[in-house]
């Protein structure tokens, strides 16, 4: 709908769950928001993870066809009734609602966030959802104090690159688990301090090497089912693990049993929803981010970027593991 109206617009959808290629280019209607509502002309979206288990049907989706996707920046383009603190023309971005592989949208006003000129699209398109999985990880999961140790799965990756950076501001000793020597050398130059490369190293042991046999505070696991050991075998007497993605599969049921030798150690398993389910808390969120990434402290690493219509082949690359750092669909 690049020219207003009630026009025809395109986006990325799912008529049934599976691999990259059931993901089709088509045409959608968008039509007039509704009370609270904005309808939104989006300029880019960010790709993650959750997308793939939402293809993949690992996380339901609901009726078909549907539309994928849940970060974007765009421009407001009209505004339903009730909607207060926007206008149209405002430049906002969004962290968690489906339906963001689109050139436009209807949306929620309440989920949006107006983002500063001095951030572009690309980065705003990359850092909602995954700058805002990092602040709960560390402010809210596990709130990181200076000298603790911390263990950071996926460390090159789009939330690994944010959650190295903004645990070293933090004062953290970070550990970040990789997969290549390339991928070592960028978690290290975005603020991690020792690199495990997991497919070659004992990853428990290499912890207990670098932290001088006393494991690690926390342990921020995207990984789930192949790493769920190895990360509880990293942690420190009280250590938590925060298992908060499933990029090898769901962490298998388990016996909380086994966490009382191993040093009443606490698991949990938080999502973003959670922690952005009201105005209160996505404001408080973003707002810290977005201070974060405009002030320079925090470096948005968008090191992929394709248009929207070639998302099959992003999500290719990203579940191949041949992605660093985010990856942004330009429209």
């Amino acid at each position: 709908m690049k020219n207003g109206g009630n026009s025809m617009t395109k986006a990325i959808r799912i008529h049934q769950t599976g691999g990259p290629e059931v993901l089709k280019w088509e045409d959608i209607e968008v039509g007039e928001p509704g009370a609270g509502q904005v309808r939104l002309q989006q300029s880019a979206c960010g790709l993650n993870y959750i997308d793939v288990y939402v293809r993949s049907g690992m996380y339901p989706v609901g009726d078909m066809p549907a539309i994928l996707g849940m970060e974007a920046v765009g421009v407001v383009d009209a505004l339903g009734a009730g909607v207060d603190g926007l206008a149209v023309g405002d430049r906002v971005a969004y962290p968690m609602t489906l339906g963001a592989y689109a050139e436009a949208r209807l949306i929620d006003a309440d989920k949006l966030v107006k983002i500063p000129d001095s951030i572009n699209d690309e980065t705003a398109a990359a850092m909602m959802l995954k700058g805002l999985t990092a602040h709960y990880l560390l402010f809210r999961t596990y709130p990181v104090q200076a000298g603790d140790d911390i263990l950071v799965y996926a460390a090159a990756g789009g939330v690994g690159l944010i959650l190295c950076q903004w645990a070293n501001l933090l004062g953290a000793n970070v550990i970040g688990c990789v997969g290549s020597e390339a991928k070592a050398e960028l978690a290290r130059a975005n603020g991690c301090h020792h690199t495990i490369l997991y497919r070659d190293e004992d990853i428990p042991g290499r912890v207990r090497e670098i932290t001088a046999g006393k494991g690690v505070a926390a342990a921020y696991d995207s990984i789930g089912k192949a790493t769920f050991e190895s990360s509880l075998d990293s942690l420190q007497p009280f250590g938590v693990l925060a298992t908060y993605g499933n990029a090898s599969g769901p962490v298998e049921p388990f016996n909380p049993g086994v966490l009382a030798p191993k040093g009443s150690l606490y698991v949990t398993r938080p999502t973003l929803a959670t922690h952005i389910s009201t105005r209160e808390l996505l404001l408080q969120g973003a707002e810290r981010l977005i201070d974060a990434v405009a002030g320079g402290q925090i470096h948005i690493s968008v090191n992929q970027t394709l248009p929207l219509a070639q998302c099959a082949e992003a999500h290719r690359q990203l579940e191949a593991r041949e992605t660093t750092g985010s990856t942004v669909l330009t429209i």
